[in-house]
């Protein structure tokens, strides 16, 4: 029995990545349908309507709204629908977290962190990897600190999308030569994961 539940251990290890891809994958491709080809399906005249047009036209909008972000005019109008929706108390609250989450994801957020820094907390031997998202705590209206300067530094958690802004004295923070993506990637897979490394093979059972 232990060998038996041994080999299907590492089938699901090798397996559920995949499922959960494609379940992922599957989901978003059923939303876009739903959503744009039940519209589609009310306003086309009967018979026009082919399964599948939903998700061309939710591309075809995707691409469109890309091009228009370009113009001030469309943002400008995302401008005014964001200031709309962070009136309303409970979607903006829903609002935020998804726009920060998608802001994460973007190619836009190495602007918003700055250097890789290897962090040394005040009397505790340990070390943390963070990223310095303020270098003047003066200019976003904190002040308190030392008269050496502070600065704001992020410590992201593992395995999660979340993690600490910690204030600290420049003389605690040592300047680490990493990418952004490379040192992302060592908290986020607590250092499992390198650049350029394979994907381990799931191991058979003994």
């Amino acid at each position: 029995m232990r060998k038996i539940a041994g080999t299907f251990f590492t089938g699901l290890l090798a397996v559920l990545p995949i499922l959960v891809t494609v379940a992922l994958v599957m989901w978003l491709i059923g939303a876009a349908e739903a959503v744009l080809g039940g519209l589609l399906g009310f306003l086309l005249p009967r018979g026009l309507y082919l399964p599948g047009m939903g998700l061309l036209v939710s591309i075809l909008l995707i691409y469109l709204v890309g091009l228009g972000m370009k113009g001030l005019f469309v943002q400008q109008a995302f401008g005014w629908v964001e200031s709309a929706l962070n009136r309303i108390p409970l979607v903006k609250t829903v609002y935020g977290a998804v726009r920060d989450l998608t802001g994460f994801m973007s190619n836009k957020r190495e602007r918003k962190f700055g250097q890789v820094v290897l962090v040394q907390l005040p009397n505790l031997p340990i070390r943390l990897v963070g990223f310095v998202t303020v270098d003047d705590l003066g200019e976003a209206g904190i002040s308190g600190c030392d008269t050496g300067g502070c600065v704001a530094v992020y410590l992201p958690m593992s395995y999660q999308i979340g993690g600490y802004t910690v204030m600290l004295p420049r003389e605690h923070l040592t300047p680490l030569d990493m990418g952004f993506e490379e040192a992302m990637r060592f908290v986020i897979t607590a250092g499992m994961s390198r650049p350029n490394e394979e994907p381990p093979k799931p191991s058979s059972p003994e």
